[in-house]
C-alpha cells in the first residue's frame, strides 16, 4: 500500500509540476528543487486531497516541503 501511495504521489507531482520522474527523490524540495511556487503547492495539495479522498488542513499543508514529506504524510493519513 505504501509503495502504491508513493507512486500516486509521484504521478501527481510529475503531472502538476511537469518535472521528470528522475527528479522526484524523497528529499527533493517542491520549491527549491522542483521549481514550484505557492500556487503550485496549493494545486498539489488539492490533487492529493482528491486522489486520496482526505482533507489536508492548511497547517499540515504548510509542512509538506518535500516529496518525502508528502509521501509520509499521505501514508500516515490513509493508513488511519
Amino acid at each position: 500500500m505504501a509503495d502504491n501511495n508513493a507512486q500516486k504521489v509521484r504521478d501527481i507531482i510529475e503531472k502538476e509540476l511537469g518535472v521528470e520522474r528522475e527528479k522526484l527523490s524523497d528529499d527533493a524540495s517542491f520549491i527549491e528543487d522542483l521549481g514550484a511556487d505557492s500556487l503550485d503547492i496549493v494545486e498539489l495539495v488539492m490533487e492529493f486531497e482528491k486522489e486520496f479522498n482526505i482533507d489536508i488542513p492548511d497547517e499540515d499543508a504548510e509542512k509538506l516541503r518535500t516529496v518525502g514529506d508528502a509521501i509520509k504524510y499521505l501514508n500516515d493519513k490513509v493508513a488511519v
